[in-house]
């Protein structure tokens, strides 16, 4: 018997009901909604997870990681998408002697970081590399030096590469390819008719856009290998994400990465467990648990326990990451995980005039800047596009981050030997206020102008390729943790906390110049977006951790939120810190400050004490963590200045 019509009505407006987002404190909070995958950390590896599929009907789709000690399963029985986790397989798992951790994977929602904005006249050349505008990227420079990106390796993860489009196939990369939405190895974009999936292959032309073929414009490294990752085009879980960031970290350079949490002005979000993993074997070593070698008609026999080599041999991937288009809700960027990461290098927009773009996001993570569009009359970004096409209409923070990219990649071809954190000193060296217009324009305690909308400015190619060449590693990171308060206290309408910090000196530790300074919150606050969040250092720089966000009224407040700022780069830490949070909305507004510890990172040796000419090399360096450099592959011309 078919159901009525009204009660159909019923059963739609009650599903609408469950979906929907709830309000909660006049905030509206997303239910999570749960999939069919697990991921899943075992003791020892394979064998104990073929037997976890086998016993409880789990299908084993692979280790998540190279070393196989975390693994995705799926399970067919279980609904796609549901409101509620699944507790017969929560309580297998947890009574299993062998599994070490387990999560059912959620909905993770992440968009795509463009602006629509309306179309421009056709611009024929490229204006923010052909000194049409005034300074330019300085990437004509760089090429003038022999410089294309030859032997470096990129990566977009986005929504799909189009592989054969005539401006990028000879450089497209199979092996930095692949589809995490579907799982084969094939990065093609779905083709919609309003052609939604075009942003990963507008990034790749930006990136590595063939020359001299007489299509399109070119790319910033034209001569680099480009793949692609196809991720945002489907559920996003916390394993595709990571999957996505570990993809082939001994082939690929450098990731370019234009997503991340939706610009609101209200979300607080970032990545999830295994994802922040990923970022931290992006950047370090780590021991892995043997592997078993498997012989026919032998049991399954241990081979010697190996280091698994992160990105880079050891020398740490470099993940690019766009700051973020919520400029017009008050967004800040401080509230997105990914770009307030130390271990991604954050880059925000100008406009060719030297503008704020309506779309930018302010924070004290963004690093560097580089050129992307304003209003509707402003030039835009030639690049690649769908159906073996052009645009001239690519924008937002997302058109920024690849042209960063591009100038990284011709850096690494300068000096293939540059570590994660060697590069992020270079992009401070190489950024420069140049004519970009600002109110907050300060100068650090070393000297540096910087800027909450530009970082430390535009990023210019030459003066990076140069500084790369000449460039002495740094010693290795330390980080130094200080716990400053751990019992409730009452924010008042203005509060600074003061703290005298002595940098861990006289440990192993300790930090005379600092890279970067998180802050990591938990306080509650009746309307959050209204509590401004500064961090002053003993040099007497302030940084505001967070603005105010008019759209922010949730009332949950920061909980173990880190907060990150770049603005004190190679200060020395020791002395008195000073956090201040200030009330700048509703009066009545009353919180409490439950947990601040100060987390300084940065090196041991004096970075203002550098030579500021070229430092040449006279034999090999050791490396960041102080072991050998590895030596380049034979017959490889990647040992440029060296």
């Amino acid at each position: 018997m078919r159901p009525a019509p009204i009660a159909l009505w019923l059963l739609r407006v009650l599903a609408l009901a469950l979906v929907r987002p709830r309000a909660v404190g006049w905030a509206l909070v997303r239910a999570p909604i749960y999939v069919s995958s697990w991921a899943v950390r075992v003791s020892q590896g394979n064998r104990e997870v073929e037997r976890l599929a086998r016993k409880f009907g789990f299908v084993n789709l692979g280790p998540i990681f190279p070393d196989g000690q975390y693994f995705h399963l799926r399970h067919r029985g279980v609904v796609q998408q549901s409101l509620t986790p699944h507790w017969g397989h929560r309580l297998h798992l947890k009574k299993d002697p062998k599994v070490q951790w387990f999560q059912q994977q959620t909905l993770r929602r992440r968009v795509k970081r463009s602006v629509v904005v309306p179309t421009d006249p056709w611009f024929s050349k490229q204006w923010y590399m052909n000194s049409e505008a005034q300074p330019d990227l300085s990437v004509l420079q760089a090429w003038g030096q022999g410089l294309s990106g030859q032997g470096i390796v990129v990566s977009v993860l986005d929504d799909g590469i189009e592989k054969d489009h005539p401006d990028l196939w000879a450089n497209y990369d199979p092996l930095a390819s692949y589809d995490f939405n579907d799982y084969d190895p094939d990065p093609q974009p779905r083709y919609t008719p309003s052609n939604e999936n075009r942003h990963g292959t507008r990034c790749a032309g930006e990136v590595a856009a063939m020359a001299n073929n007489g299509f399109c414009g070119v790319g910033v490294a034209f001569n680099a290998r480009i793949g692609g990752v196809r991720m945002l085009d489907g559920i996003i879980t916390d394993v595709i994400e990571a999957q996505s960031l570990s993809l082939q970290p001994q082939h690929i350079h450098i990731y370019s990465a234009s997503w991340g949490p939706e610009d609101d002005g209200h979300t607080v979000d970032g990545p999830g467990i295994l994802t922040r993993e990923a970022f931290r074997r992006g950047v370090t070593k780590v021991s892995g648990s043997p592997r078993r070698a498997r012989v026919a008609g032998q049991a399954d026999a241990p081979s010697p326990p190996l280091l698994v080599s992160q990105g880079r041999g050891g020398l740490g991937t470099l993940f690019i990451w766009a700051s973020g288009n919520g400029g017009l809700h008050y967004d800040n960027c401080n509230c997105d995980g990914y770009t307030n990461s130390i271990h991604t290098l954050s880059v925000g927009s100008t406009t060719q005039q030297g503008h704020v773009p309506w779309y930018s996001e302010a924070c004290a993570s963004t690093l560097t800047t580089t050129y992307s569009s304003g209003v509707a009359t402003d030039p835009q970004i030639v690049t690649t596009d769908l159906h073996h096409q052009c645009t001239d209409q690519h924008t937002g923070t997302s058109a920024s981050a690849p042209l960063a990219a591009g100038m990284i990649a011709l850096a690494l071809e300068a000096n293939p030997f540059l570590t994660w954190r060697d590069m992020q000193h270079l992009v401070v060296r190489a950024s420069k206020p140049a004519h970009l217009q600002a109110e907050d324009w300060r100068t650090n305690g070393v000297g540096r102008q910087v800027s909450h909308h530009y970082g430390y400015g535009l990023l210019d190619a030459r003066l990076l390729v140069d500084t790369a060449r000449t460039w002495l590693p740094t010693q290795p990171q330390r980080k130094c943790a200080v716990r400053v308060q751990n019992r409730p206290t009452p924010i008042l309408p203005l509060i600074y906390i003061r703290k005298n910090v002595s940098a861990c000196a006289g440990r192993h530790n300790s930090i005379r110049s600092l890279e970067h300074v998180q802050v990591q919150l938990t306080l509650s606050y009746s309307r959050r977006g209204d509590l401004e969040i500064s961090l002053a250092s003993p040099m007497g720089t302030r940084s505001t951790l967070v603005a105010i966000r008019p759209l922010d009224v949730s009332t949950e407040g920061y909980n173990n939120w880190v907060f990150m700022s770049t603005h004190f780069w190679d200060e020395n830490p020791q002395g008195v810190w000073t956090l201040g949070l200030e009330n700048k909305g509703y009066y009545f507004n009353t919180g409490m400050l439950y947990r601040y510890t100060l987390l300084l990172y940065g090196t041991a040796e004096d970075m203002t004490a550098r030579p500021t000419g070229p430092q040449y090399v006279t034999a090999p360096p050791t490396s960041w963590d102080g072991s050998a450099w590895p030596t380049a592959p034979r017959g490889s011309s990647t040992t440029q200045g060296w």
